[in-house]
């Protein structure tokens, strides 16, 4: 599995002209699976975001997890970030795992993180043509690979 993280002010999904989910201070996660992506995948992954410390405390220093500042969260499925530009200039989506796979994980990692913060987590729609919107607070931008645990 491959995350892009965002603290955002705010961000929301928008689906054939309507907000889907929104949310405020907190988290932007778009989340790629891949095809041997599992449930301990979704372990790690969800320990190591709910405990990344990304928000400022009183000093102005990134101390803080999304848990200690009762940030809220937005995962919103992307297969593209499982691409490889590897050969030509095409990207190769190989890699992404298909419907099957993927939107159990998809809701799996949703609801693990939604248990490890506390609180809901807001989704887009997997496989829909969404629009994001956000605010990058920061900007803070962080990118975490389960299979490149660096």
């Amino acid at each position: 599995m491959r995350v892009v993280i965002q603290r955002v002010s705010s961000a929301s999904v928008t689906i054939d002209g309507e907000v889907r989910s929104s949310i405020g201070e907190g988290l932007l996660i778009l989340l790629g699976v891949g095809h041997e992506d599992g449930p301990e995948d979704i372990d790690w992954l969800v320990r190591k975001i709910a405990g990344l410390r990304i928000f400022n405390d009183d000093d102005g220093v990134m101390n803080r997890s999304v848990v200690e500042v009762g940030g809220e969260a937005l995962v919103v499925s992307q297969f593209t970030l499982m691409a490889s530009t590897r050969k030509g200039n095409r990207p190769s989506y190989v890699r992404a795992a298909g419907h099957e796979l993927a939107v159990p994980l998809y809701e799996a990692f949703s609801a693990s993180l939604s248990e490890a913060i506390g609180r809901p987590v807001a989704t887009g729609e997997f496989g829909a043509d969404m629009k994001v919107a956000l605010v990058n607070d920061g900007p803070v931008t962080i990118c975490i690979d389960s299979k490149n645990k660096e």
